[in-house]
């Protein structure tokens, strides 16, 4: 059973993990660095143990050690109960759920051992905004997707908002980083994928078109949230693909897309 462990100020050093929660740029570099991850709520933290990731720390509130009794009696690491107002002191925010806890990261895996296994893929380039990263996820784990492959510039689906916005969605489908897009699409070619980008393009096909082709192995690119997919990725894959809109609206935000995207390419049973 985890030490439980009353922590009375808010600078001392065992807090370290959780300090400063809310400063996006100090988080991105640090928890890479750090190896690790906040998962906050009890739904995303036992997601989180379930899916092999081991516990650095907890940091509850008192009314949630018993919520979170089980969890407790199964760690081996150090669990901090504080007040709701030291949680604040410390991570910067009102903490609603009361239970976060510091999590290892593991290195990410290569992504051609990802695409051995894999039918249908999905290619998020250069999304920077957490809670977008963290829907297409949730909506990847929801609708059946194998893998997810991140251009160098996307965000960090672990960074804590994005785990939150996942629901645990980022534990569950298998993700690694591309290491140079778009010349990486000839890694997608390779492993057998057709490769079908998601955008306003004349020689788009729709996405009713593409899901009839029932493409074998498809990989599926959306683009960042303002400017949408590079031409040199357009001029790399080998489809356009759009979703038809109504009521003169040109697009759908990306997150949105991929639901749509990922609903209309499920594999079907014959």
């Amino acid at each position: 059973m985890a030490e439980i462990i009353t922590v009375e100020d808010p600078d001392d050093p065992r807090l370290h993990d959780y300090t400063g929660l809310t400063d996006v740029e100090l988080r991105r570099r640090r928890e890479p660095e750090e190896g690790l991850f906040i998962a906050e709520g009890e739904k995303v933290i036992r997601r989180a143990g379930q899916a092999g990731y081991a516990m650095r720390s907890m940091l509850l509130t008192p009314k949630w050690t018993e919520v979170m009794r089980d969890v407790i009696e199964a760690a081996e690491s150090p669990v901090y109960v504080v007040t709701p107002e030291l949680a604040e002191r410390v991570t910067g925010y009102h903490v609603h759920r009361g239970a976060l806890a510091s999590m290892r990261r593991e290195p990410l895996p290569d992504a051609a051992g990802l695409l051995a296994g894999a039918r249908r893929v999905a290619v998020f380039e250069d999304i920077v905004d957490h809670a977008n990263i963290g829907a297409a996820f949730r909506n990847a784990a929801a609708l059946g997707v194998d893998t997810v492959l991140l251009t160098p510039r996307c965000a960090d689906p672990f960074y804590r908002r994005a785990v939150k916005v996942s629901m645990g969605g980022v534990f569950q489908v298998p993700w690694t980083r591309l290491e140079s897009w778009p010349a990486d699409v000839g890694v997608l070619h390779s492993a057998g994928f057709t490769v079908a980008a998601l955008c306003l393009s004349e020689r788009a096909i729709t996405l009713d078109e593409l899901a009839a082709r029932k493409d074998e192995r498809l990989a599926l690119v959306f683009g960042t949230e303002g400017a949408g997919l590079t031409e040199r990725t357009l001029a790399a894959v080998d489809d356009h693909v759009r979703i038809p809109m109504d009521a003169g609206v040109d697009s759908l935000n990306v997150a949105a897309a991929s639901a749509v995207a990922f609903y209309a390419t499920r594999p079907r049973p014959a």
